[in-house]
């Protein structure tokens, strides 16, 4: 894999906040979350259709199974 490019980009403060909540909505990281969006923009741009989002479970609302114990 080479290496990742890093570089600086300043943005609002009030933005900062949204894409902070919707990373964590979705379980990622702000850059994990901008990096995302940046793929679909530029999938969109070039005509693609960009993967659907999976949904993410709330936490606590995966199926534990049957109880414990009782047999």
């Amino acid at each position: 894999m080479s290496p990742r490019k890093a570089f600086l980009l300043r943005v609002d403060p009030a933005l900062w906040t949204d894409l902070e909540a919707w990373a964590q909505d979705e379980l990622r990281s702000v850059n994990g979350q901008v990096e995302y969006l940046l793929k679909q923009a530029v999938q969109k741009r070039r005509g693609q259709n960009p993967p659907a989002a999976k949904p993410v479970a709330a936490p606590g609302s995966e199926n534990p199974g049957p109880p414990a114990g009782g047999n």
